[in-house]
């Protein structure tokens, strides 16, 4: 496995990069940022995994998500990828939430998305053995946690892989995407009218189904205007709530849905993550 490094910064006494590579899983190169706390120069840490919502990049939480002064207290390495595969011999669609940008977490088997759209298997696989080819990560010791449609991957991950993730949050995630608009369009788009399909990348919809995690962190704004017809974490509580799932939702008065309101929780998160991942 050959990973590039395409820039490097010091910061807090640790290091972000920003590297690439080529993934056999997506059939493109696929751009992430890692940053390697001060501890990972004396040996292998504990990874976080962080995914982006719609129409970003690795770059958007690494510009604005303010979680390197926590990671490098923590001893934590963050590994943040892009949120679809991306080229001019990519399928894309004119809208935000479909195609370049929206890759949802899935593997698409439907036309025109299925020779690239493949990031359930980039994330869940193919990531995880080419950040270890080249940094002192720690697999035994994983959290995962993203932000609306990335909280949505997070979510269904930590739910499909409990064994390897020890911690899981989110930001303002897509809680039940098979009952709001943006999962009833990229559903169908990316993996078919079959709805029993949609279950296994839906939060609720898995834990009604059996899935179980040991506890959950999510902080959603209540100014957030996508709330009401895209997010509805009430489902995600009920879910928790009927499954014993530890469910911690803390509704922030006035924050929007925006990397204001992600930055500014961030250092809890990362705290979170970091208590369960250093048991």
């Amino acid at each position: 496995m050959t990973v590039d490094i395409v820039s490097r910064f010091t910061a807090h006494g640790g290091q972000q990069l920003v590297a690439k590579h080529r993934s056999r899983s997506t059939g493109t190169e696929m751009t992430f940022a890692v940053y390697l706390p001060p501890a990972a120069t004396e040996g292998p840490c504990p990874v976080l995994w962080y995914l982006s919502g719609l129409t970003c990049t690795h770059a958007n939480v690494m510009e604005k998500g303010e979680y390197r002064k926590a990671a490098a207290q923590a001893g934590l390495i963050v590994v943040c990828p892009d949120t679809s595969p991306r080229g001019e011999d990519v399928a894309d669609d004119e809208a935000y939430d479909l195609g370049q940008g929206a890759g949802f977490y899935v593997d698409a088997t439907e036309a025109p998305w299925v020779p690239h759209f493949k990031m359930k298997t980039y994330i869940e696989k193919e990531l995880p053995e080419v950040v270890a080819s080249a940094f002192p990560v720690d697999l035994t010791r994983q959290g995962i946690f993203g932000h609306s449609m990335g909280g949505h991957g997070a979510l269904t991950i930590a739910l499909r892989n409990p064994a390897r993730f020890a911690s899981v949050s989110a930001f303002s995630p897509i809680v039940a995407p098979s009952q709001v608009p943006w999962g009833q369009k990229a559903f169908p788009a990316y993996i078919g009218s079959n709805t029993a399909l949609w279950r296994q990348h839906d939060a609720v919809a898995l834990i009604e189904d059996g899935a179980r995690v040991g506890d959950i962190l999510v902080d959603q704004g209540d100014a957030d205007n996508f709330l009401a017809e895209q997010l509805k974490p009430d489902l995600l509580a009920k879910a928790c709530a009927d499954a014993g799932i530890d469910l911690t939702l803390r509704m922030q008065p006035g924050y929007d849905h925006s990397y204001y309101f992600i930055s500014t929780f961030m250092p809890d998160h990362i705290a979170w993550h970091a208590a369960r991942l250093k048991r």
